[in-house]
């Protein structure tokens, strides 16, 4: 044999050995991850974007389930319908019944059975006042979003997708503890060319006669995105498991605004919308009732690092311009919330996601004031995070997520029980202090982005207390002392 060709299939022997000895999302989260010090106890699990399905045999789920689970992450099951229904359903009964052997929760992703509401049909399209149908494609993926007012009748085919899964669960005698979609680009969109394209639709004006002021049309779009949800993925789950936690991205309770932006959202008007600015950041007016009238059991915020984010402010501290913004969102739903449902929050902070055209260079956001923002959350009233993040950047994101979540359960009575004290946020660098009290302690975190090392006063009842600089640790307080 030549040379050149011993050369060559060596190569091909090589590039192949690298493919086998890949590591594949679940083993970098296994790899990077180690069992918790503190029982996770009754207290939700991290979810891992990496982790939402366990591939093998009965008896590999049932090791892989373990492995996961003294980690304190929570596997989830993805149902598929359509053509992959049947292999679907099969390995989503499978985990489901180790998950219920076990003692574990039974998580499952539903993200697949709430799309298709737009179809494409021209039942489904607007109509213009010369009576031609169109559709708005502004949205991500060009996808046809038509008239809110003409998709009734995809309710009962949409709800089919989710039930045949409920019904074959319940068949089975196996339980559904959790429910989560990310139905975010389809159904009714009142941003990008959204509220544009109702205004050209004589359907949308007959049934919002103020169509041409924004708040009139975000209201009657969301009110119909809430019925959607609620009749065709909400209501199937609970009807048959009405304990179940059910939520969606970005579906949250909130002080009526928005302070990030999803990959595909724009304001083309931002005046016209009534949207708000600090510094070069647009706030946009958002329902309060969205997450209520949608029926959903457990809130999902969202805080990533979108790309503009970091642009909006010019101070200093690279750092603060992304905690300020993410903070803002994490206080705001923390606030909001009521007492008895939980917080997932869905969390990424090495993804910026830039959007296509722009070559403006950003300073990505450090690991350190990552953990710094977790600890907040959760010190405001967060009760989990679900990491979701490309492949490539698994190994970078698990490790300081996984460190805040299983350090944080050495005060799982303060989580489980306790009352935020504070939602204040600096509207410029400084220090950042949250708490949970619990009887009369107060467990404090106070994070610095500034040199200052004076105390900042916390009013906390009729009680005063200061917290002096603590340099990334935590300091439970006694109030009166």
């Amino acid at each position: 044999m030549k040379p050149f060709a011993m050369l060559a299939i060596c190569g091909v022997v090589l590039a192949a050995s690298r493919i086998l000895m890949a590591e594949t999302p679940l083993e970098t989260v296994l790899a990077r991850t180690r069992p918790l010090t503190h029982p996770l106890g009754k207290r939700l699990g991290l979810c891992v974007w990496a982790a939402l399905d366990v591939p093998g045999t009965n008896e590999q789920i049932a090791k892989t389930l373990k492995s996961l689970h003294a980690r304190g992450i929570a596997a989830c099951a993805t149902w598929r319908p359509g053509k992959r229904f049947e292999a679907s359903l099969a390995q989503a009964l499978r985990i489901a019944a180790a998950q219920k052997r076990l003692g574990m929760r039974v998580n499952i992703n539903a993200n697949a059975c709430t799309y298709r509401l737009f179809d494409g049909s021209e039942a489904t399209a607007h109509v213009d006042a010369d009576g031609k149908r169109f559709f708005d494609t502004s949205s991500a993926g060009k996808v046809k979003l038509g008239c809110p007012f003409a998709v009734r009748h995809r309710y009962a085919a949409l709800a089919e997708q989710l039930e045949q899964f409920v019904r074959a669960y319940k068949a089975k005698a196996l339980p559904i503890d959790l429910v989560f979609a990310d139905w975010e680009i389809d159904g009714p969109i009142e941003w990008n060319e959204g509220w544009a394209a109702a205004r050209r639709c004589t359907r949308c004006r007959r049934h919002v006669p103020d169509i041409d002021k924004f708040a009139a049309c975000q209201k009657a779009f969301r009110q119909v995105r809430c019925e959607v949800t609620r009749t065709c993925y909400v209501e199937p789950v609970l009807k048959h498991f009405p304990k179940a936690l059910i939520g969606n991205y970005g579906v949250y309770p909130n002080d009526g605004w928005r302070y990030w932006y999803d990959y595909f959202e724009r304001v083309p008007e931002p005046k016209a919308v009534g949207a708000r600015t600090d510094g070069r950041g647009v706030y946009r007016p958002w329902p309060r009732d969205e997450f209520k009238l949608s029926g959903y059991t457990f809130a999902m915020p969202v805080l990533y690092t979108r790309h503009d984010i970091w642009t909006w402010h010019d101070w200093p501290s690279d750092d603060y311009r992304w905690f300020y913004a993410l903070l803002l969102q994490a206080s705001s739903v923390g606030k909001h919330t009521p007492a008895g449902v939980p917080i997932i929050s869905f969390v990424n902070y090495t993804s910026c996601c830039k959007p296509r055209g722009r070559d403006d260079p950003v300073t990505p956001m450090s690991a350190t004031a990552y953990r710094e923002l977790l600890w907040h959350a959760l010190l405001r009233g967060h009760d989990a995070f679900f990491l979701w993040c490309p492949a490539r950047d698994v190994a970078a994101e698990i490790g300081p997520l996984h460190a805040v979540f299983a350090k944080s359960l050495a005060h799982a009575d303060f989580l489980d029980k306790g009352t935020p004290v504070s939602f204040d946020i600096p509207t410029a660098p400084g220090p950042v202090v949250s708490g949970l009290k619990l009887g009369d302690r107060v467990l404090v975190r106070r994070t610095d982005f500034t040199d200052t090392a004076d105390p900042v006063v916390l009013r906390v009842g009729k009680a005063r207390l200061e917290v002096p600089r603590l340099d990334g640790r935590l300091r439970v307080f006694t109030l009166g002392d």
